[in-house]
């Protein structure tokens, strides 16, 4: 039987994930870094170019626009400071060239890492980690919890992960009994 994927609910977690991670592979944990940082599904973060990033004199960009290979619709994200302290130092350790892939796989010369091989190195970490129920949706996940944690703005949150209804998105973003009822013990006339 396959669980549903969960969000990361702690930001404790999320750093020991992001440190476990850099301490394997610089490429496995900028992929989660990105992840967490534009909430994009894995399909799409493995894709990126350094041109996506970068623009030709090497200096960043403003936006990353991502045509979503799930929807076909168009993403345009914000490169937030998180991102932007980290990707250009990625960058020049890893020697890449403007139109070299980011995550580049270890097969081939110019090639991105599979899907497959992103959920083999999520479900490494989750082992590691003792992480329950984390898959490549976790960290897009997370993004929308936090998200959802610090804003309550669900119709937003929805329109950046393309869901039809806020029942969906608050589902997706593993909102819990738990969460609904210290939102009613908070609140109180």
């Amino acid at each position: 039987m396959n669980k549903v994927t969960q969000p990361i609910r702690s930001k404790k977690k999320i750093e020991e994930l992001l440190t476990y991670l850099k301490g394997k592979s610089y490429r496995d944990y900028m992929i989660a870094k990105i992840q967490l940082n534009t909430a994009r599904r894995i399909s799409d973060i493995i894709r990126l170019k350094v041109s996506d990033i970068l623009k030709e004199d090497y200096t960043l960009k403003k936006y990353i626009t991502i045509q979503e290979q799930k929807t076909k619709k168009v993403a345009r994200i914000v490169i937030n400071q998180s991102i932007q302290e980290s990707i250009q130092d990625y960058i020049i350790d890893q020697k890449m060239d403007y139109d070299d892939y980011l995550f580049k796989s270890r097969k081939g010369k110019n090639n991105p890492i599979t899907t497959t091989q992103a959920h083999r190195i999520f479900q490494n970490a989750s082992q590691v980690l003792n992480l329950e129920n984390f898959g490549t949706h976790s960290l897009r996940k997370t993004w929308g919890y936090f998200c959802y944690q610090e804003t309550h703005n669900i119709a937003l949150i929805m329109d950046v992960f393309n869901h039809s209804s806020e029942k969906i998105t608050l589902r997706y973003i593993g909102i819990t009994q738990k969460d609904k009822d210290y939102m009613h013990m908070l609140i109180k006339f």
